[in-house]
């Protein structure tokens, strides 16, 4: 990115996010009136002042000392005038610890990033462990100018140190949400700067751990939340379908109403779905996959509809489990465990009895010479062939039954 595009885009979201610093009264401004003789001094007495109507006025409540001034900003105060424009109505004192800091952020508004880095790093040198209130707005205004330059790397440092050293400063959410920015840009494939100015590190771990670290820091806010859907989608898009899955259930549980419900929920049921290789894999994540589609179709059924979250999708899964469970009984009797092999293909029969699978295994059973029986609790049971009369099958169980 060009230098002066840079200088355009931090314009901006510094002034948005509060570069004037102060708080922006909305009110117009007040045309200046010539300096007055002020009157003497009034006996001084416990009844407070009176106003020219009547009334007596005094700071804070009638009776009470006003409350101690503060130090002063560390960035300008403005005001909105008459013609709709916002103009300066109070800056921080010349030769101070705010005007400093003040001054760092006019430059780093109007482009000159290397010379704000420059000021702050020779103030911050004698006054990083001072215990000043105004550290922290520079840390952030140096973090700030060095995200600018394109050095974000760098700018953690200076947010991580006011996350840790300054939990109670009003710059710590600040610094929070800065680290989120710099870290879902990683996990879209930004690199890190090194040598020469080239990007050709990945940061896609540094990204992973910054998104998580908001979420500690920031829990139930709306900077969390969204860290974690940016967290999610990224295992997502990785093909960490694990991972996928459990990031968008934690998601759910931690933000029931998030404007995010219905995606997070699609994703981790397609999550669930393409955690399935095949036939010869594990076919656990299907099982949850169709709790989760029933839940989906039950809360949402117009959404479920366009997404194609219905019946002919279940069916689907159906067949799929049922040629896992196919496979499982073959293996079964390509092992000789002929009682396994029964045990499954009466499950297959009991749970997908629709399916193209079922009548595989019926078809198995048949070549086996099995029967197919009706047990006391109404589900088939599978027995071998009757032993020779006068003998006794002792390697062989007479029949499986449906454990309890």
């Amino acid at each position: 990115m060009r230098r002066g595009s840079r200088a355009t885009t931090a314009a901006t979201v510094l002034m948005l996010a509060g570069l004037s610093g102060g708080v922006l009264h909305a009110q117009p401004a007040t045309p200046t009136t010539p300096a007055t003789p002020a009157p003497a001094p009034a006996p001084a007495t416990n009844q407070p002042a009176a106003t020219p109507g009547g009334t007596p006025t005094v700071e804070g409540l009638p009776g009470q000392t006003p409350a101690p001034q503060l130090a002063g900003p560390t960035r300008p105060m403005y005001t909105l005038g008459s013609e709709g424009q916002w103009q300066q109505s109070s800056a921080p004192a010349l030769g101070s610890d705010e005007a400093v800091i003040a001054e760092a952020r006019r430059l780093i508004a109007t482009g000159q990033f290397d010379q704000a880095i420059v000021n702050l790093d020779a103030w911050l040198l004698s006054n990083d462990t001072s215990g000043k209130a105004v550290v922290p707005a520079a840390l952030l205004a140096r973090g700030d100018a060095r995200s600018s330059i394109g050095d974000e790397f760098e700018a953690l440092y200076d947010y991580e140190q006011i996350i840790k050293s300054f939990p109670a400063s009003a710059e710590y959410p600040i610094a929070v949400q800065r680290e989120l920015e710099i870290g879902v840009k990683y996990l879209q494939g930004t690199k890190r700067l090194w040598w020469f100015g080239l990007r050709w590190l990945s940061a896609e771990d540094v990204g992973e751990e910054l998104l998580i670290r908001v979420q500690e820091r920031l829990p139930g806010s709306r900077v969390a939340e969204r860290a974690g859907i940016e967290l999610a989608d990224y295992y997502y898009r990785e093909r960490e379908l694990t991972l996928a899955s459990t990031a968008y259930e934690m998601f759910l549980l931690n933000y029931p109403m998030s404007p995010y419900r219905i995606k997070a929920m699609q994703r981790r049921i397609y999550a669930n779905i393409a955690r399935f290789k095949g036939p010869r894999y594990d076919a656990s994540s299907l099982s949850d996959a169709r709790i989760l589609i029933n839940r989906f179709m039950t809360l949402y059924p117009a959404q479920a509809q366009e997404a194609g979250l219905d019946d002919a999708l279940l069916t689907r899964i159906d067949e799929n489990a049922g040629l896992q469970m196919l496979e499982v009984a073959a293996w079964y009797v390509g092992r000789g465990d002929e009682a396994s092999a029964r045990y499954t293909l009466q499950r297959l029969l009991r749970r997908h009895p629709q399916s193209a699978a079922a009548r595989r295994a019926l078809d198995m059973i048949k070549e086996k010479g099995w029967s197919v029986t009706p047990g006391d609790d109404g589900d088939e049971v599978i027995a071998s062939p009757a032993a020779p009369t006068g003998t006794k099958d002792e390697t062989k169980p007479v029949g499986e039954t449906k454990q309890p």
